[in-house]
């Protein structure tokens, strides 16, 4: 992986952590994550005057992604009915690199060195790690477990159909805007048909997640993106995963919460891995 591509799925990282927590702050979560994906709209169209069109050969790809970006965004809203994902989120997040990597090396014929997929593993642990500090109750819990993964594959699936997608259609933000614009539209006839009452809010209380949640998640995801088609799909959405540890770093220095020994030994495991990976390829 080169410097460039590891300081762009960084700078992805902090991104997603910096929307995530606009999501997690408000009272109104449903809100937030509506405000955050219809929030991609203003970029996406934008970018359509500013780089290519994907090339159609892409288009499978395109609806698939599409349907999965829409399950995870319906599944994440509907675990919040059943708890915060604050304590098993990270097990989505962390088993999401594993299983990219697993499909990559066993069915994509993708090759990784042992020091990469060591990488890969330390990251993943560290993540995983995360859910053992915020408590044991949702390893406990069957059903917030297997929401858990159930999460973690959509985020697999849809990394993976999202790489070869922005590879085959030749322009990485092109695919990334019509995907955007697409999710977004379905996700707002989605939320007048459940919750109508989200979209009258979205420029009364949503605005600020509106602008800057919307606008940090269409250009993290532009950056994972372009870095599909520069590097190994799986240690990019390894290095992606890390956003977790700004997560924490975001909630204890603005958010309040409480740094204990547990989170400092779990990042210090994943950014060991992230060390890993950096030193991997030139």
């Amino acid at each position: 992986m080169t410097p460039l591509v590891f300081f762009a799925v960084v700078t992805a990282a902090l991104l997603h952590a910096v929307w995530n927590a606009l999501v997690k702050g408000g009272a109104d979560k449903r809100l937030n994550m509506a405000a955050v994906v219809i929030g991609h709209l203003p970029l996406a169209i934008l970018a359509l005057f500013l780089v290519p069109a994907p090339d159609p050969v892409s288009y499978p790809y395109l609806l698939a992604g599409t349907a999965l970006h829409f399950g995870y965004q319906w599944f994440l809203l509907g675990s919040y009915k059943i708890g915060d994902l604050t304590q098993v989120y990270p097990i989505a997040r962390g088993v999401a690199p594993l299983l990219v990597a697993a499909v990559s090396l066993i069915f994509l014929g993708v090759e990784l060195s042992m020091m990469e997929v060591l990488a890969i593993v330390t990251i993943a642990a560290g993540i995983l790690s995360i859910s053992l500090v915020r408590g044991a109750d949702g390893l406990r819990n069957g059903k917030a477990t297997a929401m858990a993964l159930t999460t973690g594959c959509f985020i697999a699936s849809y990394s993976l159909v999202d790489g070869m997608g922005a590879r085959a259609g030749g322009s990485a933000v092109g695919y990334y805007a019509w995907l955007g614009i697409a999710n977004a539209v379905i996700f707002a006839v989605f939320m007048a048909a459940t919750t109508p009452k989200v979209l009258s809010d979205l420029f009364v209380k949503g605005k600020k997640v509106f602008f800057i949640g919307g606008s940090a998640s269409f250009v993290a995801y532009s950056l994972v993106m372009w870095a599909f088609t520069q590097s190994p799909i799986a240690l990019v959405t390894a290095l992606r995963e890390t956003s977790i540890i700004f997560a924490l770093l975001i909630g204890v220095l603005w958010m309040g919460e409480r740094l204990s020994l547990g989170k400092v030994v779990s990042t210090m495991i994943t950014l060991l891995g992230v060390i890993l990976l950096r030193a991997t390829r030139p």
